[in-house]
């Protein structure tokens, strides 16, 4: 097997060297984000109907400590905005809201780099293909009317394999990066969604107790 692999290497020239890194680089980026979003797993129907019990009995230090205890986007939304709960209601908003932006970011990060990797091993291949064929005809030049099926054979080699090898990565991590695409945008509306919810409560509890 590995001497298989070697001769795959070696025969398909430089191009398959940034297409194996790339590989490396997307799967090493790939489980760092799997362990982080398997990290911040959570029940959030339950956890925010909580915090919302504890608003609405004036609980305020029991929810703070149940958002300190969970390791999630939504409990450090709602963290931001119990610690400016005596603050006026805009600012209590404005604190959520650059949080959440906050933790949108370290949803997305390294993904940028995922997806470049993914939009460059296709191209790597195509490149190989290129080679490949310039390879070849070179030496059907060379050659001319002798030139032999080996001889050919080794560019047309190189041209398939760099361009399979480039979509082999580029497909499943194309598929992965969109799995994460999918959550961080679920977690995203959610944030908004109860982030809301939860502003019009405590603004509710505000003009209750001013009447």
């Amino acid at each position: 097997m590995n001497i298989f692999l070697d001769n795959i290497i070696v025969k398909s020239g430089w191009v398959m060297v940034p297409i194996i890194l790339g590989s490396i680089v997307a799967l090493a980026i790939s489980i760092e984000r799997a362990v982080f979003f398997w990290k911040i797993k959570l029940n959030t129907e339950s956890f925010v109907d909580e915090i919302y019990f504890l608003i609405e009995k004036g609980e305020i230090e029991r929810a703070l400590g149940q958002c300190k205890k969970v390791n999630h986007p939504m409990a450090a939304v709602f963290l931001a905005g119990l610690l400016k709960i005596e603050d006026d209601v805009l600012e209590i908003d404005r604190a959520m809201e650059r949080e959440g932006e906050r933790q949108i970011t370290l949803l997305e990060k390294n993904l940028i780099f995922l997806m470049a990797i993914v939009g460059v091993e296709p191209l790597m291949g195509f490149l190989g293909t290129i080679l490949g064929l310039i390879r070849a005809f070179m030496a059907w030049e060379q050659f001319s009317t002798t030139v032999t099926v080996d001889q050919l054979a080794a560019g047309i080699y190189q041209a398939m394999v760099t361009t399979a090898s480039g979509l082999i990565v580029a497909i499943p991590f194309y598929l992965v990066y969109n799995i994460f695409t999918n959550k961080i945008n679920t977690i995203t509306h959610a944030l908004n969604y109860y982030g809301d919810k939860m502003v019009g409560l405590i603004n509710k509890k505000k003009n209750i107790a001013k009447t």
